[in-house]
């Protein structure tokens, strides 16, 4: 008995260390590339992107799920290529992660403009047909997708939204301009860095968190409109509310007929 417990803990051990280490190697890589503007152009080369339009991610239908596609460098070169773009554009991509072998994650958003850029956003039904995919409001999406893609694709939204709301100094006015990794911009006039917010704001929300679709629609079923959740109270608005309304519609309603089959 002692020597089966001692195997166990040993092995427990090694598999806890191999994840710490793995977490920190990993955190090393992306703290590299988002302050190594030179190693983040490297990573593109080997790395995968992620497509946007308009912040709604690029998906496409399998069985009953839906799955982000990845394309590589010479893939969305190609791309650009086909419609015209300047290869330039790739520049406005954002570094959103990697994997346990240091595959670098893209995200750009073709459908928004950069004040750096010189192309103009590409037209969203051109761009469906030709990646076989539609892109899709990610609200209506998220509980349809793996933990994984979900996961990156939320980072990707938020970060690429803060990149189009900042894409000016609030002080001079002037244009920011971000470094290749989308870690922060930097206004070139007086040197003010501004860096994403990638944690909840807690003077604008009181809390926030994930729940599942059976967690909101269990909620919707019953007449109290506070439920417990491991976390906390997860508390539905109002009937009479349209944040309401909006979540019935996404429980009650999800979206299938937008993705070809």
């Amino acid at each position: 008995m002692s020597l089966y417990c001692g195997i166990a803990c040993r092995r427990k051990s090694f598999w806890s260390y191999r994840l710490l280490s793995t977490y920190v190697t990993k955190s090393r890589y992306l703290f590299e590339l988002k302050e190594d503007d030179d190693a983040c152009k490297k990573a593109q080369q080997t790395g995968a992107f992620y497509l946007f339009h308009s912040l709604a991610p690029l998906l496409q239908k399998s069985e009953h799920q839906y799955q982000a596609p990845q394309h590589s460098l010479l893939e969305l070169e190609r791309l650009l290529a086909k419609f015209g773009q300047d290869t330039q554009r790739i520049e406005d991509s954002v570094l959103i992660g990697c994997s346990e072998q240091h595959e670098a994650w893209f995200a750009l958003d073709l459908g928004l403009n950069s004040s750096s850029s010189i192309n103009a956003s590409l037209q969203k039904p051109e761009m469906e047909t030709e990646l076989k995919g539609s892109f899709m409001e990610l609200r209506k999406a998220l509980f349809q997708l793996n933990t994984k893609d979900a996961s990156l694709l939320s980072t990707a939204q938020a970060l690429l939204h803060w990149h189009d709301g900042h894409q000016f100094c609030s002080r001079s006015g002037q244009p920011t301009k971000k470094n290749m990794a989308g870690s922060k911009r930097v206004c070139p006039s007086n040197k003010i860095i501004y860096y994403p917010q990638i944690q909840v704001n807690l003077r604008e929300l009181e809390a926030a968190g994930w729940f599942s679709h059976d967690e909101v629609a269990t909620a919707l079923r019953r007449n109290n409109p506070y439920t417990q959740q491991q976390n906390g109270t997860f508390w539905l608005p109002p009937k009479l509310a349209i944040a309401h309304q909006l979540i019935k519609e996404w429980v009650e309603k999800p979206n299938w007929s937008t993705l070809p089959a």
